[in-house]
């Protein structure tokens, strides 16, 4: 009997948290409803109650199908659930059913009871409890804490504190008991079984003040923290919308000096936690990157007391830190980042010395971080003649390092009190010597060989980075100081052991964007300083390189496509910033124009007319399934026949429903294929369920090594094969614009490069498992606020092709993506979805993608009637479909051969990359 009462003990409380959950989240969805137009608002109230039918009948179909005993237990589960939920002293009403299958309920509201839909699937049940995603997941696991070992940086370590030689600690700060294991959103993880800061410590032997830790459990901040662990993705954004991101530390009042006294007794040691993670949705402040007074305080009083103090970076973004050097006792710094679920455990053997830190910073962190000219334009500004905010980009080719680095060039003393670690600082517990074994320094490419030796007395590994400085002219092009040419990451070599790595790159890649003269790149004469060196400020060996002369650049190295200007309009008259008068060109929003340029309002009047274009066929019978053109060219002539066999009606549908999953198209032999976010590794943005956690793409880059990258892609990639997925929205490349972007956790760092290359990485890794990677967010998606409102970004030619784009066209031209995702923003002045530009001159002609590019969560400003005329194939579209289904019928009225044509292309972009997959054999 006492069994049985454990169970239903057990039972009851599954459902009661269940139950929790499930309110909030429709709470959520309330309040998101809400805020809609009164037009939208009644279509997403009829989408839910479609989407509920759906549900309803495929949790029946799946409970049919479960083994007798499982099915039974579900039913008594679902039973608890309804005399839970039905219970008089409920307080709100909900006016959808739930019902409790497969261990999880279903999510109410259009999105995300049409997201359970697809995960349960029209014809397909992910089933992650299989002795192969066992497997899987064991294999995304260990990866996953490699990651997070060499993502750790060593920012400082004063008088070698670190690895501790007692390793006896006292843990201080409440955010010690609410670590950050990633941020939140579509890039969130679950953390349910995430090692908690005291196991990590505990499984490196380090001892912590167990009766410390006790006093802080009692506290109402640590109760309150430890409850909302573990939020669905969309939970994160709605509690980050009402309450902000991080909880703050209590008043000191609360630390009692006999809780001082007891610690001082126990160790000389304290470690406090810097906590703080993004969200998506929204942005930081400069004071959210700031250390608060409590905070401040904590840290006062901790290093009044104890003479060994280490403080962790448990941060997403960059923070400011100087406050930390008005105490000589802080010996040690180290930056985590949000390093996944096993980051705690990489911690402790850190600080154990069982691992020796090798990452390095992916941004430079400023003492005062709106010293940075792009956060004069961040944040919001709306126009007052539309109903759409912009942001300007008028700093120009100037962020990150590449401003800091120009801008005090010949003046140390001033660099060193803007600039408190540079982009790419990281320290070790052992030395290395280099040596250049060998240069190639060709018309077309420069190689370097450098030998590393570990001169040390502990294992550890080495990064070398390879920078250049291009000769500039005053006035003329504008060119950073210094720029980031390759890197290398040595294996773990033991004292005394030597590797030699090969560093190299184009010289096409030290040319400059000429807008304005020339319509293409131009390497221009003179000499090309090159300099390896343990970060962008400090430099270990330097040489020359010689251009004799100017080589304009015409046309794209991989495709023969000529360049030429596509952002014309995207400049908006406005002034950039320039090194030839850095006072006279700084960026200032004081004198934004608030009203939008006639050509956009020109743009959104815009109808469709006839292209009179030769007219497509329709219901052809060529006898032709999809798995027939397994192995064909994109343009072999057998496409256009198979093309004709679809209807108007059967082209539309495919690619307005695109959301999380694809139709299936039986008479043609089209399958359905399940695509799934996220960046740290597969999830739902509205549930989760059981897959490998990885940590953050930022965690990732920090340890500039791109078989890591790799490793996690193939990780991920055979996960999904596992679980029946074919496609990932993976990963995102945007930059790190500046220190306040709200997903600059999601993204890999400031630097083109680096996130190129992680970025190729990655996908190379994911692809090689045979499944689609959707590369986001193209492009220029690098602020929350009013993004998903439509969001204007005006920026040069320069910029966009030298710094934004770049990291996609590494991705698509080393990476080789079959997917890119398009972002919200509006380049040009049309949204990136329907900016033939964007997608069609540049990703496709000029650097030669081949694949799919799906929307991003469709918004009322994205329409399916722009997107399949202008290289947007599937719409990613949740709650506006049958408009978007509308808006292509009344198109194709007005325009019916431009509109079947793009209609045929989107379906062709489609059914080409599903053929690379495992769903056709």
């Amino acid at each position: 009997m006492s069994g049985k009462l454990t169970k239903r003990r057990s039972r009851k409380i599954k459902m009661s948290e269940q139950l929790t959950r499930d309110r909030a989240e429709r709470q959520a969805r309330r309040l998101a409803i809400k805020q809609l137009p009164l037009a939208q608002k009644k279509e997403a109230l009829v989408a839910d109650k479609r989407a509920q039918k759906r549900a309803r009948l495929n949790d029946k179909r799946v409970l049919k199908a479960l083994p007798k005993a499982e099915r039974n237990e579900r039913k008594k589960e679902a039973k608890v659930y309804r005399k839970l939920k039905n219970r008089p002293r409920r307080l709100i009403i909900w006016s959808a059913v739930a019902l409790v299958v497969v261990g999880v309920a279903i999510k109410i509201g259009p999105t995300a009871a049409h997201m359970y839909t697809i995960m349960s699937g029209k014809n397909v049940v992910i089933n992650t409890e299989t002795p192969a995603g066992e497997k899987a997941r064991a294999l995304g696991n260990k990866v996953s804490r490699e990651i997070a070992a060499e993502g750790i940086v060593l920012m400082k370590n004063e008088a070698d504190n670190l690895p501790l030689k007692d390793t006896r600690v006292n843990v201080f700060g409440t955010a010690a008991f609410n670590f950050r294991y990633g941020g939140g959103g579509s890039g969130g993880i679950d953390t349910s079984a995430a090692v908690n800061l005291f196991d990590g410590l505990k499984q490196a032997d380090v001892s912590y003040n167990q009766e410390l830790r006790q006093f802080y459990e009692a506290l109402p901040e640590v109760k309150k923290a430890e409850a909302t662990q573990n939020d669905s993705g969309m939970m994160q954004v709605v509690k980050s919308m009402i309450s902000g991101n991080d909880e703050d530390e209590p008043a000191i009042a609360y630390l009692k000096e006999k809780v001082i006294k007891q610690a001082q007794a126990y160790s000389d040691n304290a470690v406090i936690l810097l906590a703080s993670s993004g969200v998506e949705s929204s942005d930081m402040s400069q004071e959210q990157l700031q250390l608060t007074k409590n905070k401040r305080a904590l840290i006062q009083t901790v290093a009044a007391n104890f003479d060994n103090v280490t403080v962790v970076v448990n941060a997403g973004n960059a923070l400011e830190l100087g406050y930390l050097e008005e105490f000589p006792q802080i010996k040690s710094i180290v930056w985590v980042g949000t390093p996944g679920p096993y980051g705690t455990a990489a911690l402790g053997d850190v600080l154990a010395g069982k691992v020796n830190p090798s990452g390095r910073l992916t941004d430079t962190y400023a003492y005062d971080a709106k010293s940075a000219p792009a956060t004069e334009n961040f944040g919001d500004y709306k126009y007052n003649n539309l109903k759409q905010s912009y942001v300007n980009y008028q700093e120009g080719i100037y962020i990150g390092y590449r401003y800091y680095e120009t801008y005090y060039k010949d003046d140390e003393v001033g660099y060193h009190k803007a600039v408190q670690f540079p982009y790419g600082h990281g320290l070790s517990y052992t030395d290395f010597d280099w040596e250049i074994v060998d240069k190639q320094l060709t018309t077309d490419k420069i190689t370097v060989e450098v030998a590393v030796t570990n001169t040390g007395k502990r294992a550890g590994k080495d990064v070398v980075q390879l920078y250049y400085s291009a000769p500039y002219t005053n006035g003329g092009l504008e060119k950073s100081a210094v720029v980031l040419g390759a890197f290398g990451k040595t294996k773990l070599l033991q004292p005394g052991e030597k590797q030699t790595l090969t560093l190299s790159y184009s010289t096409n890649d030290m040319a400059s964007y000429d807008a304005n003269k020339e319509e293409a790149y131009v390497l221009e004469a003179g000499d090309y300083q090159l300099k390896l060196a343990q970060n962008v400020h400090q430099s270990t060996l330097d040489f020359t390189y010689k251009v004799p002369k100017t080589k304009v650049i015409k046309t794209d190295a991989v495709t023969g496509t000529t360049i030429k200007n596509q952002f014309a309009a995207s400049e908006a008259d406005l002034t950039y910033l320039s090194r030839a008068d850095w006072q006279g060109t700084y960026p200032s929003d004081k004198a934004n124009n608030h009203r939008a340029p006639q050509f956009v309002l020109d743009e959104l009047a815009k109808k469709p007319t006839d292209s009179k274009l030769p007219m497509p066929q329709f219901e052809q019978d060529n006898q032709l399934k999809l798995a027939d053109l397994k192995g064909l060219a994109y343009d072999d002539p057998k496409w256009e026949q198979f093309l004709d066999q679809f209807t108007k009606e059967e082209l539309i549908d495919y690619v307005v429903n695109g959301a999380y999953q694809t139709e299936a198209i039986d008479r043609l032999g089209v399958p359905s294929a399940m695509l799934l976010d996220g960046p740290a590794g597969l999830n739902s943005f509205f549930k989760k369920f059981k897959a490998a956690s990885f940590p953050s793409e930022n965690v990732l880059a920090a340890t500039w090594n791109d078989q890591l990258g790799y490793a996690m892609g193939a990780a991920i990639g055979k996960e999904a094969k596992v679980y029946g997925v074919h496609g990932w929205y993976a990963p995102a490349v945007n930059l790190h614009r500046t220190s306040m972007g709200g997903r600059n956790f999601e993204y890999f760092s400031e630097d083109p490069v680096l996130s190129g290359k992680m970025g190729a990485a990655v996908i190379k890794g994911a692809q090689a498992q045979d499944i689609i990677v959707f590369m986001k967010h193209f492009a220029m998606n690098d602020q929350e606020t009013n993004a998903r409102s439509g969001l204007y970004v005006w920026a040069n030619e320069q910029s966009i092709r030298e710094l934004h784009l770049r990291p996609f066209e590494i991705a698509v031209k080393e990476g080789k993506t079959l997917g890119t995702m398009s972002s919200f923003s509006l380049i040009n002045g049309k949204w990136t979805g329907g900016n033939a530009e964007l997608l069609n001159q540049v990703l496709r002609d000029e650097w030669g993608f081949e694949g799919v590019v799906s929307s991003d969560a469709v918004f009322g400003f994205m329409h399916a009637d722009d997107a399949v005329v202008s290289g947007n194939d599937l719409m990613l579209d949740t709650m506006s479909a049958p408009k978007n289904v509308k808006r292509i019928k009344a198109a194709y009225e007005a325009d019916p051969s431009g509109t079947a044509i793009g209609l045929r292309t989107s379906v062709h972009n489609i059914m080409y990359a599903l053929l690379q997959t495992y769903l056709i054999k």
